[in-house]
C-alpha cells in the first residue's frame, strides 16, 4: 500500500496536554514525521475535571465545552503544519480521540463519551477528521477501550519475544505481545491520575515532576494494601476504567487522613507499579514497555524495575518508537483504518462480538 500522511490527536484522562503528530503509514509501517504540543488553557481544564468528576452542567455549557476543545485541537493542528512544513492537502486525515469526560462500559445503558467538535475540527483545518472511535465497538458489546492494542501489535511485536507494552497516562492499560498467542489488552487500573490528584490538591503543581514529592516520602504498607483490595483490580479481563471511579473521593474514602503528604504520594507510586506489576508476574520474563507520561517518573519507573527482577524494564523509545507519541500515532493510525475500511478493534482486548470499522468521518467542505 501507498504510504499516506495523517495526523494523530490525543488528550488523555490526565488532562495534562495535547499532543499532535504527524506519521506517514500504509497500516502496516508507521513514520513519525513531526510533534506539536500544547496545554490546555486552566479555565477549560478546570471545566472538564468538573464534568469528569460528575459535576452537572447545562446543555449550554456542554456545547461550549465541544466548541472549545475542537477549537484547541485545530489550534495545534496548524502548529503542527507549520512546524513540519506541511500543508493540509498532503494529510489524508486527522484521528482525533477526543476528551473522554464519562466512560461506563458495564453499565445497564454503557457508553463512552468524547468531547471535541470534529466538524470544526475538520473546518478549521481544512482536513478530514475522524472521531467518536470508540462508539461501535461498544455498540458490539465491547468496553470501547482500550484501542491501541491493535496499533501496539503493527508497531511493536516481535516475533521470538514476549513484549508487555504499557501506557501509564490517567489510566494505565497493558497490551499483551506473545508470540504465536492472541493480543491481549485491557486497562490494569489508575497510572497518574490518583498521582497527579494529589500532588495538584496540596501543592497546586498540576503533576509530580520527577517525582520530587513522591520521593520524599515512604510507602504506608496498609494504606498500599486499601489500593490493592479495590474490587475492580481482581476482574477479568476486557475491563476498561477511568476517572468515574478512581479519583479523588476515591482515594480519601481510604485514608485515615492523617498521613503526611510525601508519604501517600509514594503509596501511589507503588500502588500503580504494583498493579501494573501484578499482571506482568503471571507471565515468564520478558519485556516491559513503557509509554505515556509515566516514562518520565523516575519513582515509577525504578519500582517497576524493582517489583520485575528479571525483565527488561524500558521505555518504549528505547525499542523504536517515541513514548510521548505513541498514543497519538495510534489514533492516526486508527484513521487510516477508518478510510480504508479496515477494522481499528481487536475484540480479544474489548470484548466486542467482531472486529468493526469505528469511527465517524468529518469532511471539511
Amino acid at each position: 500500500m501507498v504510504m499516506e500522511h495523517y495526523i494523530g490527536i490525543m488528550s488523555g484522562t490526565s488532562l495534562d496536554g495535547i499532543d499532535a503528530v504527524l506519521v506517514a503509514t500504509d497500516g502496516r509501517r508507521i513514520e513519525l514525521k513531526g510533534s506539536a504540543s500544547a496545554p490546555i488553557a486552566s479555565a477549560l481544564r478546570e471545566r472538564l475535571l468538573a464534568l469528569a468528576g460528575g459535576d452537572a452542567i447545562t446543555a449550554k455549557e456542554w456545547g461550549e465545552l465541544d466548541v472549545a476543545l475542537g477549537q484547541a485541537y485545530a489550534e495545534v493542528t496548524l502548529q503542527l503544519l507549520a512546524s513540519t512544513g506541511m500543508s493540509a492537502e498532503q494529510v489524508r486525515a486527522i484521528g482525533c480521540h477526543g476528551q473522554t469526560v464519562w466512560h461506563q462500559p458495564d453499565a445497564e445503558l454503557p457508553f463512552s463519551l468524547q468531547l471535541g467538535d470534529g466538524n470544526r475540527l475538520a473546518a478549521l483545518s481544512g482536513i478530514t477528521t475522524v472521531t467518536d472511535f470508540r462508539r461501535k465497538d461498544m455498540a458490539l458489546g465491547g468496553q470501547g477501550a482500550p484501542l491501541v492494542p491493535a496499533f501496539h501489535q503493527c508497531v511493536l511485536s516481535h516475533p521470538e519475544r514476549l513484549r508487555i507494552l504499557v501506557n501509564i497516562g490517567g489510566i494505565a492499560n497493558i497490551s499483551v505481545l506473545e508470540p504465536g498467542r492472541p493480543v491481549q489488552g485491557y486497562d490494569v487500573g489508575p497510572g497518574n491520575m490518583l498521582m497527579d490528584a494529589w500532588c495538584r490538591r496540596h501543592t497546586g503543581a498540576t503533576f509530580d515532576k520527577d517525582a520530587a514529592l513522591g520521593r520524599q516520602g515512604r510507602v504506608l504498607p496498609e494504606l498500599l494494601s486499601r489500593l490493592l483490595s479495590e474490587p475492580w483490580l481482581g476482574l477479568p479481563a476486557p475491563k476498561s476504567t477511568g476517572r468515574e471511579l478512581f479519583n479523588a473521593a476515591w482515594l480519601d474514602a481510604r485514608l485515615n487522613g492523617d498521613e503526611a503528604m510525601a508519604d501517600v504520594q509514594a503509596t501511589l507510586a507503588e500502588f500503580t507499579a504494583s498493579a501494573i506489576a501484578q499482571q506482568a508476574q503471571g507471565f515468564a520474563a520478558g519485556e516491559l514497555l513503557v509509554c505515556g507520561g509515566g516514562g518520565h517518573n523516575p519513582l515509577l519507573m525504578a519500582r517497576l524495575h524493582a517489583l520485575l527482577p528479571g525483565w527488561r524494564v524500558a521505555t518504549t523509545s528505547a525499542a523504536g518508537v517515541d513514548m510521548d507519541a505513541m498514543e497519538a500515532m495510534a489514533f492516526a493510525w486508527l484513521a487510516h483504518q477508518t478510510l480504508h475500511h479496515l477494522p481499528g478493534n481487536l475484540p480479544e482486548a474489548t470484548g466486542a462480538r467482531r472486529p468493526a470499522v469505528l469511527g465517524a468521518i468529518h469532511f471539511p467542505d
